[in-house]
C-alpha cells in the first residue's frame, strides 16, 4: 500500500502578516487539490531566532532540528521567499546552509518568491535555482512570483497569479502521477 506524499513547504518570511505565507498556503491548498499528500508548513519566522543563534546544526534546539528534518525528508518541496534587496534574506540562506550537503539530492522543488514590484522576478532564476542546483535538488520549470499589486489585505486577489499558482501545481503533481493513481486503487 502506497504511502500518501510528504509535502514540506517553507515560508521563508519572517514578518506577520506575510504575502510570501499566503502565496505557500495558496500552492499547497492547490497541491492539496492534486495530490494524495500530508502536507507540512514551516513558517521562517517562528524558528529564525534559534535558527540564527546557531552556527552549526548540533547547535540547533531540537525543534529547529526537528524542521530541517522535515525538509530533508520531503517528497516535494515547496520553497517560498521574500526578496530582500534583491535576493533572498540572511535567514533563509543560513537555513539551507545547515541542510545535510546530500539530502535533498533528487528532490523536486517547486520555487516562488515575493517581490515589491515585478523588477525582482528574475530571482526565481538568478537567485534560487543555483542554490537548489548546488544542493542538487530538481528545481520544476514553473516557478511562482508575485509582487506586491498581486495581493490585497495580504490575500492574492490577482487572477494571472492564481492562474501561474494551477500552472505550477499542475506540473508538479504530473511528477507524481503514476503514485497518485495508486495510492487512489488501493483507497
Amino acid at each position: 500500500m502506497s504511502t500518501p506524499l510528504n509535502v514540506v513547504a517553507l515560508s521563508g518570511g519572517t514578518g506577520r502578516p506575510s504575502r510570501t505565507l499566503a502565496l505557500t498556503e495558496s500552492i499547497l491548498a492547490e497541491l492539496g487539490n492534486l495530490l494524495p499528500a500530508r502536507t507540512h508548513l514551516i513558517e521562517l519566522g517562528d524558528i529564525a531566532r534559534p535558527l540564527g543563534a546557531a552556527l552549526w546544526r548540533s547547535e540547533l534546539p531540537a525543534e529547529v532540528e526537528q524542521q530541517l528534518q522535515r525538509i530533508e525528508s520531503a517528497d516535494l518541496l515547496v520553497v517560498t521567499s521574500p526578496v530582500y534587496r534583491g535576493s533572498f534574506p540572511g535567514h533563509f540562506k543560513h537555513l539551507f546552509d545547515l541542510i545535510g550537503q546530500d539530502a535533498l539530492v533528487d528532490t523536486p522543488v517547486l520555487l516562488a518568491a515575493t517581490g515589491g514590484s515585478e523588477r525582482h522576478a528574475l530571482v526565481l532564476d538568478h537567485q534560487l535555482r543555483p542554490l537548489f542546483s548546488f544542493l542538487q535538488a530538481l528545481t520544476l520549470p514553473i516557478g511562482v512570483y508575485a509582487s506586491q499589486g498581486d495581493f490585497l489585505d495580504y490575500r492574492i486577489h490577482s487572477e494571472a497569479l492564481n492562474t501561474r499558482i494551477r500552472l505550477a501545481a499542475e506540473r508538479a503533481a504530473a511528477l507524481f502521477a503514476d503514485s497518485a493513481r495508486a495510492l487512489r486503487k488501493t483507497a
